[in-house]
C-alpha cells in the first residue's frame, strides 16, 4: 500500500510543475509521484525554508 500525505502548510511546489498546495490537500496531486528525497525534504525541516509541509496520513 502507498503512503499518503496530507499539506500542513502551504507551498508551491517548486522542484515540478509550480502547482500550489493548501492545508488539507494530499501530496503530491493525483498523477504525480514523488520522490523519497522530495518527500524527505516537505516532511522534515530539510528544506530552504527549514518547516514541515507534509503528513503522513495514518489509517
Amino acid at each position: 500500500m502507498t503512503k499518503q500525505y496530507k499539506v500542513i502548510e502551504r507551498f508551491k511546489e517548486t522542484k515540478h510543475d509550480g502547482h500550489i498546495y493548501n492545508v488539507g490537500d494530499y501530496y503530491p496531486v493525483e498523477g504525480k509521484r514523488a520522490t523519497k528525497v522530495r518527500l524527505d525534504e516537505l516532511s522534515t525541516t530539510k528544506n530552504k525554508c527549514n518547516q514541515v509541509f507534509i503528513e503522513e496520513v495514518k489509517e
